[in-house]
């Protein structure tokens, strides 16, 4: 199988308070709108894929269900999630593998990482590699 592209999709039960966590809470930038009322769907970028809020559920998704971030600053992006109102449940904190992470939670509960990878982190480098 060859992918040519991706997106996590995402059924929350309140489609206007999801929209407007993803859209101007975290501020992600819009690939592209569908449909239309309530339940009309939105494409974000994130990063090297895309999140779909699209559609509705009766029930928020899995607890298991987490997005993991990667930004350059975590204590930034901190301040600004802050400013806008987002359930931090942790904030950055440097982690014993070298990660910095960030906790937040969105209107359903999927818990985001938003981690920084810092410049000496072997996911950045590996010698020899």
């Amino acid at each position: 199988m060859h992918v040519l592209s991706s997106r996590f999709l995402l059924r929350p039960t309140d489609p206007e308070r999801s929209r407007t966590f993803y859209g101007e809470t975290l501020g992600l930038a819009v690939y592209r709108e569908f449909g239309t009322g309530p339940d009309r769907g939105v494409v974000y970028f994130l990063g090297g894929g895309f999140l779909e809020v699209s559609g509705r559920s009766e029930t928020p998704p899995a607890p298991g269900l987490q997005l993991w971030l990667q930004v350059a600053d975590a204590a930034a992006a901190h301040e600004e999630l802050v400013a806008r109102g987002a359930q931090v449940l942790s904030p950055p904190e440097r982690m014993p593998w070298g990660l910095i992470e960030m906790w937040i939670a969105d209107p359903d509960g999927v818990r985001i990482a938003v981690v920084e990878v810092r410049e000496d982190h072997p996911m950045r480098y590996r010698p020899g590699i």
